[in-house]
């Protein structure tokens, strides 16, 4: 799959303090990255070769890690310390490659151009996460240039959106080949302020077996939609529970455990009582609480409606199974990872938790300590015309910098 050609910035376009999109390190890249459709459901070998050539031309050597049906891949690239150093003490820059879909969604610009607009620019994946992957591409060269006293690593994963697989590979392999990073950044929107905890997610898929009926002969059906409704109402029972009962966090931008469902699907016609009906939800939860307890509330009033239910046809029922785990992420404000972005990061940058999963998880439960820190506000991925400010990118673009300047001189 080819990119895109990016767009060319029109004239006038800006950030607040007025530096031209155009001027900054990463535009170019973040044009071709975004020209590339890596919606979860396809493949991203094409950014990901793509990549690993841009690199190699830079003399930059990139190692992939491939799924099962070799469809897609990681890339895990490291620019070595001037004494031959490559593998232990180098810091990470870590973003995903993969996006969410744009079905559906009133775009008014193309999705997979980078289109600047006003002092933004439009695409899909610009602030979640292309816009931090391209800006440390953008940099190697003023890596290579430098004579660095540990080495850096950029890491580029798949299928973070659908619940972060593709970094196991990537770290399983880093393991295997004795790779051992003192510290890794993972670039997710955060404003450029760090975060040193988000919660843990779970989700899960319920299929509901009812019975089929003509329409006018309902009582003798099972309505499967309709059991999946009181069972989606039960689930927003419990998210009340903890949004008004729960134990809190002020920490987090969303203080409580939510418990969200996000599709549902059933039935074939109006006038046939539908047989079947699905439904995903997830919980997005604080360290304290189990998600588990959400599950078994569901299955305790799904118990409680099988009766009527094999009253009418004893093949009816319910299956719940999990979907996906990400693990809650939380260290100390006081580790060396923490304490070198906030001091990239400037203006004595506060951290904070947030309420979003990120690969931080899998980095920190490796043993390599990390943090979350990149351009741009969690509340316009996933948008249609979603968008990053120019000068989030220009802050990125600083921070970066700032840590070539301290690899090659741990002083400054």
């Amino acid at each position: 799959m080819n990119a895109r050609d990016h767009a060319a910035p029109s004239a006038g376009s800006a950030g607040p303090a007025g530096a031209p999109v155009d001027t900054l390190a990463a535009w170019p890249m973040l044009g071709t990255l975004v020209g590339f459709d890596t919606t979860s459901r396809e493949s991203n070998l094409g950014l990901i070769e793509w990549v690993r050539d841009w690199l190699a031309h830079r003399g930059v050597a990139a190692t992939p890690t491939y799924d099962d049906a070799r469809r897609k891949a990681n890339l895990f690239a490291t620019i070595p310390a001037a004494d031959g150093n490559a593998n232990v003490g180098g810091i990470v820059l870590s973003g995903h490659t993969d996006v969410v879909p744009v079905d559906g969604q009133p775009w008014t610009t193309d999705p997979f151009v980078a289109t600047p607009v006003g002092d933004r620019v439009h695409g899909r994946g610009v602030c979640d996460m292309k816009g931090f992957c391209a800006t440390a591409l953008a940099l190697v060269p003023e890596f290579t240039a430098r004579r660095l006293v540990r080495p850096l690593h950029i890491a580029l994963s798949y299928d973070e959106e659908v619940g972060c697989l593709g970094v196991r590979r990537l770290i399983d392999d880093l393991v295997a080949r004795d790779v051992r990073p003192a510290g890794c950044i993972v670039g997710e929107p955060t404003r450029m302020r760090p975060v040193v905890a988000h919660k843990g997610k779970r989700s899960w898929r319920c299929r509901v077996q009812g019975h089929e009926a003509h329409s006018s002969l309902a009582p003798r059906g099972v309505n499967a939609v309709e059991i999946a409704c009181r069972m989606v109402t039960r689930l927003s029972d419990l998210a009340a529970d903890y949004r008004d009962r729960g134990r809190r966090d002020a920490a987090y931008d969303v203080p409580y455990t939510t418990v969200h469902v996000g599709t549902i699907r059933g039935g074939t016609a109006l006038n046939i009582v539908p047989r079947e009906a699905t439904f995903d939800f997830e919980v997005r939860h604080l360290p304290h609480d189990d998600p588990e307890s959400v599950v078994d509330a569901l299955r305790r009033d799904a118990a409680a409606l099988l009766p009527a239910m094999h009253a009418v046809a004893p093949d009816t029922g319910f299956e719940i199974e999990r979907l996906s785990t990400m693990p809650g992420f939380d260290t100390s404000g006081d580790t060396a990872i923490v304490a070198l972005a906030r001091s990239l990061a400037g203006d004595d940058a506060e951290v904070s938790k947030v309420s979003f999963g990120s690969e931080a998880s899998r980095f920190h439960a490796a043993a390599i300590p990390s943090v979350v820190c990149g351009p741009g506000s969690i509340d316009q991925a996933h948008q249609p015309d979603e968008w990053i400010a120019v000068d989030q990118l220009a802050r990125c673009e600083s921070f970066v910098r700032r840590l070539a300047d301290r690899l090659a001189d741990p002083a400054r």
